[in-house]
């Protein structure tokens, strides 16, 4: 494996690829489950985001009339989402990664943001594929759901040449894709702020939304939204 496919790891990433071993021991993925273990071990939600500094030095965004070029091959693209899938997969409790957009949000920063990072990041897709035919005999997006977790606890066990890294950096993106503003192409009709009961961007909380008497009923709003923005609350 290049050197190159070992960015370096990142606090959270570590400690979010450990949570994530736990729950790939187990044959089904309680999606759930695995994001309040997340939360719990401080991995705030709010905290997921493509770093500010690395939207500030990322070229101004093509205009809408002109979109830009996906950052991945349609293969690429369809390793990822079977990655991703499995990540947070949709179940009893509602949509999963790839029903939020996760892989557009992906998509997206590789193109505007994080370009740097694409061959490395397109590698270890290659990387991932190439080991799920080596170990399980089958391209990795051809694998049975149950297939795909046992190729992602080897490289989670780091018993799949060194792709551990690859495979924090990937599960780290997901969930940002998941819980991220809306605006930014992922977390598609509020499904995963939804999931963890955030009501959303305010700009005015009432007081009695502040005796906490009962849940705050969402509003659906990006913080780009220019309504929103907008907005006058007498201040």
């Amino acid at each position: 494996m290049p050197q190159h496919l070992q960015p370096e790891e990142r606090p959270e990433d570590n400690e979010a690829a450990s949570i994530t071993r736990r729950d790939l021991n187990r044959r089904d993925l309680n999606r759930r489950e695995m994001i309040g273990g997340v939360a719990l071990a401080g991995v705030a939600f709010s905290s997921a985001l493509i770093p500010i500094s690395e939207i500030q030095a990322a070229p101004q965004a093509v205009a809408a009339s002109a979109k830009p070029a996906p950052a991945f091959l349609p293969e690429q693209r369809r390793i990822l989402e079977a990655f991703i899938d499995r990540i947070i997969p949709r179940d009893e409790n509602g949509p999963g990664a790839l029903d939020a957009g996760a892989a557009d949000y992906i998509d997206r920063a590789f193109v505007e943001f994080i370009g740097a990072e694409k061959d490395s990041f397109t590698q270890g897709i290659a990387a991932v594929d190439a080991f799920a035919r080596s170990s399980q005999g089958a391209p990795f997006a051809d694998l049975s759901p149950e297939k795909r977790d046992a190729v992602l606890t080897a490289i989670d066990s780091g018993a799949a040449n060194q792709l551990r890294p690859f495979f924090a950096r990937a599960r780290r993106l997901t969930l940002e894709g998941m819980f991220c503003d809306p605006h930014w192409g992922g977390n598609k009709n509020f499904v995963g702020w939804d999931l963890i009961q955030y009501p959303g961007v305010r700009l005015l909380v009432t007081p009695d939304d502040q005796k906490m008497s009962a849940p705050v009923k969402p509003n659906h709003r990006s913080a780009y939204d220019t309504q929103a923005a907008g907005e006058n609350h007498g201040h």
